[in-house]
């Protein structure tokens, strides 16, 4: 958009050691818009352009001391002056051929004494003009480049967006992979048990069918229809979570307790990992919590812990720190590397230092447990050395979190 000529402030210089003669000028040029500044001598007028920027420099050629050639000079030797128009005014005769001197030192019009009024509002008008039309154009100038940075940054911001998506997109193909491989392993295991069950009944083969053998077969189903649920029950809960919509029903009970169940309840998962679970916990550990819930993260680690944990034994820690419980997992496997510690809490993320070569999964567990410790006001801290193993502690609070503070 242009800019109004009206906007801009125009300051004009003019110098002469009589104080009657620069009145006499000033009211000469004088104008709505214009202001006119006065210097007694060249050293004052440099002080002055210093300071300002002005659109013209109306210089007296003789004057003591410093003359107007001169401080022409002085002026197109300095970087900020020397863009400054000059006009010389002098009351010499045109026979001393001051006119040649004053265009040699850069000057672009040269005014005689007596002056003529009109000659010197005109004059002074095309150079405000001149003047006029430099500053809109550096004004619309500096607007381009302007316009042309942001155009940048937006284009900067499109590029980021485009790479955002193109990764959530990417992350949307890997997750539907994940989720196929991942319910076909367990559907898979039940089809074939199911075929192969089929097969020796029509063939007769009823020594297949002896209450051991059953027993073995519908533990085999249950483990593998649990595996379906697990993973189900966590693409639903990471749906609750990104609605705000995840349950918490805290209620008193021991701590300690709820870790000895868990781990019972894993005894079986442990032995066929080849790895024994160690528990220590004081009796009892009671506090405000969401039981269901603690126990799906303590769950999610111990599980964790006995895939990455290469057989080794895995020790499970109950006790207090402070004010504080504390429920720690801790594994001798093969560890996490410190870039991926932060990495492996988002959601659908796994390490990448060996670990998705140990065992498969949709990359939820830690997204969970993180985020249900945190609605419990707690927090996780990580320790691992790749190589030696992980220990994971879930840092609680005795009392939930009030509403305020939750939110």
């Amino acid at each position: 958009m242009p800019t109004d000529p009206s906007e801009i402030e125009t300051k004009l210089l003019i110098v002469d050691d009589l104080e009657e003669n620069l009145i006499a000028l000033e009211a000469l040029i004088r104008d709505p818009g214009r202001r006119v500044f006065q210097a007694r001598s060249g050293d004052e007028a440099l002080a002055l352009m210093l300071e300002h920027e002005f659109a013209l420099a109306v210089l007296d050629v003789q004057m003591p001391g410093m003359n107007g050639f001169e401080l022409a000079e002085l002026m197109r030797g300095t970087e900020r002056t020397r863009t400054i128009p000059i006009i010389f005014v002098s009351a010499a005769g045109r026979e001393l051929n001051y006119a040649f001197q004053g265009y040699e030192s850069g000057a672009v019009d040269f005014l005689h004494k007596p002056l003529d009024a009109h000659m010197v509002r005109s004059k002074v008008s095309v150079f405000v003009e001149l003047y006029h039309g430099r500053m809109a154009l550096k004004r619309e100038m500096e607007a381009l480049a302007t316009l042309h940075r942001e155009q940048q940054a937006l284009v900067a911001e499109l590029r980021e967006a485009r790479a955002d998506l193109e990764r959530a997109v990417r992350m949307r193909d890997d997750f539907m992979s994940m989720v196929s491989h991942e319910l076909r392993t367990p559907l898979n295991t039940l089809y074939l048990e199911t075929q192969v069950r089929k097969m020796h009944l029509a063939r007769g083969h009823m020594f297949f069918f002896t209450p051991e053998r059953l027993k073995e077969t519908a533990e085999r189903d249950q483990r593998q229809i649990q595996a379906m649920v697990r993973l189900i029950d966590d693409l639903l809960d990471v749906t609750r979570m990104r609605n705000g919509r995840l349950s918490m029903s805290p209620q008193a009970f021991d701590l300690s307790a709820m870790a000895a169940r868990v781990v019972a309840a894993l005894a079986q998962q442990a032995e066929a990992a080849g790895a024994a679970i160690h528990l220590e916990a004081p009796e009892p550990l009671t506090g405000v919590w969401d039981e269901f819930r603690l126990e799906q993260v303590l769950t999610n680690l111990l599980t964790n812990a006995l895939r990455y944990g290469g057989g080794k034994p895995v020790d499970v820690n109950v006790g207090l720190r402070g004010e504080e419980a504390v429920i720690s997992v801790r594994d001798r496997g093969i560890g996490i590397a410190p870039e991926d510690q932060a990495r492996i809490f988002q959601q659908f993320e796994r390490a990448e230092s060996g670990r998705r070569e140990v065992a498969s999964g949709l990359g939820l567990g830690l997204f969970i447990t993180q985020q249900i410790v945190q609605g419990h006001g707690g927090r996780i801290e990580l320790e691992s050395t790749p190589g030696e193993g992980s220990t994971f502690r879930v840092v609680l609070p005795f009392e939930p979190p009030s509403a305020e503070d939750a939110a």
